[in-house]
């Protein structure tokens, strides 16, 4: 399954190649994301330097990270460089690429789940790839933020299966946990009573342990708390004692806290 809406490329961008034939002036190489495109590596953009022997730098078979210096007119083929992409930056690319494709067994294994035949499977995916940018993109959402796919638009029984397969098989940056607070108390300091019961809560917060708890004002009496966490289960039990944070700190002054999860 190949998900690419773009035929070719555009000039600068990097690009995913495999090497298909290395000649003396240079090498083909066929672009593992454009079905039916090849680009071409001149000698000169194999290598800083001077290249005595290309095949010291590529062999047929190869994966490259290139970048694109220029597409002809029929954009079937293009010219590549190699020597114009930093460590870094194939590092980075190299990557992501690794994520798309594991994201497509993903989305593979989802189809099997719910009985998605291929072509639905490709319509799903698209609308998956313009909602976040890329498939990879979506399933990391769903791992780090329960209610992503419908925050962006999408229903249907689809999603729990979507939901559990992110959840067990993408290890994300973090996990995101939002929800509201109504907040109210009657008396005459009540503005500094739901101050520090807000305080209370956001002193949670553990650089050293990656957790950020941060409230904010939504217009009284409707406040928001939004926790990150390295998982879901620190998520779950940091998300626990900040609310309960709040709650006590308000019932001790004589006031209400309501907590609702997003």
């Amino acid at each position: 399954m190949v998900i690419q809406d773009i035929t070719t490329p555009e000039e600068g961008e990097l690009v995913v190649a495999t090497i298909k034939t290395v000649k003396q002036n240079g090498a083909y190489a066929d672009l593992d994301e454009y079905e039916g495109v090849e680009g071409f590596i001149f000698i000169g953009e194999i290598a800083s330097g001077w290249v005595k022997n290309i095949r010291g730098f590529v062999r047929e078979g190869q994966r490259v990270i290139c970048k694109v210096m220029r597409t002809r007119r029929d954009g079937t083929s293009m010219e590549l460089s190699l020597k114009s992409v930093s460590e870094e930056r194939r590092r980075g690319r190299l990557q992501e690429w690794k994520n798309e494709q594991r994201a497509q067994q993903l989305l593979k294994v989802l189809a099997d789940k719910v009985g998605w035949e291929e072509d639905a499977t490709n319509e799903q995916a698209a609308e998956l790839v313009d909602a976040f940018g890329g498939l990879y993109a979506a399933f990391e959402e769903a791992a780090m933020q329960e209610g992503a796919l419908q925050n962006a638009g999408f229903e249907g029984d689809w999603m729990a299966a979507f939901i559990e397969i992110a959840i067990e098989n993408i290890i994300p940056p973090f996990v995101e946990v939002r929800g509201s607070l109504t907040l109210s108390i009657n008396v005459n300091d009540g503005v500094s009573v739901i101050r520090s019961a807000l305080e209370a809560a956001e002193s949670l917060t553990n650089e050293a342990e990656e957790i950020d708890v941060k409230c904010f004002y939504d217009g009284a009496p409707s406040y928001r708390i939004e926790l990150k966490a390295p998982d879901f289960k620190v998520a779950e039990t940091m998300w626990e004692k900040a609310i309960q944070a709040v709650v006590n700190h308000m019932a001790d002054a004589g006031g209400e806290a309501i907590a609702e999860r997003e």
